[in-house]
């Protein structure tokens, strides 16, 4: 379950991967990427079928970066997300985001099992600062429905 510590403890991070970059230039992770780096985040892509990614080595999965992490963010469908966190622990990351529409229950499972902090079904860009107005919007109308992180 989330909770307000588990999201500002993951957005204290400063090395996070981005799994689900892509091609095509209208997909979330894209935007979850650019918005990081804007944001003095250390980021980097992950995708296996991109060599560079927005001027940055891409890689292909969490265990081919260059150095540890301190957490990741998942952005592709829940059957690879399960893959995902599976490699989240063999690269001794503890720290996952599954941003809406990629989490699964057997993938917040696995996290629950292995000691991985798991922030589940949230958008990230709702929560890092400063936010655009469209996800401090988003942020106020989870609020006002009780749907934040308490």
């Amino acid at each position: 379950m989330n909770s307000k510590k588990l999201v500002e403890d993951f957005i204290a991070q400063k090395k996070i991967a981005v799994v689900g970059v892509s091609r095509k230039k209208t997909k979330f992770g894209n935007a979850i990427f650019k918005e990081l780096k804007q944001k003095n985040y250390d980021v980097f892509p992950i995708n296996p079928h991109i060599a560079v990614f927005e001027g940055d080595a891409c890689y292909p999965d969490l265990l081919s970066l260059p150095e540890k992490v301190d957490a990741v963010i998942i952005n592709v469908p829940p059957a690879q997300t399960e893959k995902v966190v599976r490699e989240a622990k063999q690269a001794g990351i503890n720290k996952v985001w599954l941003q809406q529409g990629s989490q699964s229950e057997t993938a917040v499972k696995f996290c629950e099992e292995n000691g991985i902090d798991c922030v589940s079904n949230e958008c990230i860009l709702m929560f890092t600062q400063p936010s655009a107005f469209i996800h401090r919007a988003h942020k106020w109308i989870w609020g006002v429905l009780g749907k934040l992180p308490a």
